[in-house]
């Protein structure tokens, strides 16, 4: 990956719906030049997939929380991981290091719901005990970082 790689990478990230004459304007390459290196990052698996952020609340989705997961000294991870996915609240699973294995974040509609949810999760098989913080405003999310220098 060179240097024009990154600034497409970077480009895509802030605007994924920028057409490949425009990003090629950015990077001083033709359209088909800026095609050809986007296909090779998504067959290298760089580049993933492209998806609409949406605002939560317009959803219905107005309660959002963080919950920690601790597991069951028996309980396969994997699992875990595979039940944990059957639960459409759940928008992004992370495993992790410290007192819990898996960090989640959920949304929900409301408190009900959450509370529904949070049942749900201690009653999944492998599932010890979770710890749940509601988030009571979004500061930024789904922040666009510059990515680092080649090395």
């Amino acid at each position: 990956m060179d240097a024009v790689d990154r600034q497409l990478i970077q480009a895509l990230r802030e605007n994924g719906r920028a057409s490949y004459a425009e990003l090629g304007r950015l990077v001083g390459l033709s359209g088909p030049s800026v095609t050809d290196r986007i296909n090779r990052l998504e067959a290298a698996g760089v580049i993933t997939g492209y998806r609409a952020t949406v605002a939560s609340e317009a959803l219905g989705l107005g309660v959002t929380a963080l919950i920690g997961i601790s597991l069951s000294d028996a309980a396969d991870h994997e699992d875990v991981a595979q039940r944990l996915r059957d639960l459409h609240e759940i928008e992004d699973c992370w495993f992790i290091a410290g007192d819990d294995s898996y960090m989640l974040k959920v949304r929900v509609g409301n408190v009900d719901g959450l509370e529904r949810t949070i049942r749900r999760l201690s009653g999944t098989r492998g599932v010890s005990r979770t710890r749940t913080t509601v988030v009571l405003s979004t500061k930024w999310e789904n922040r666009v970082g510059e990515l680092p220098e080649e090395e």
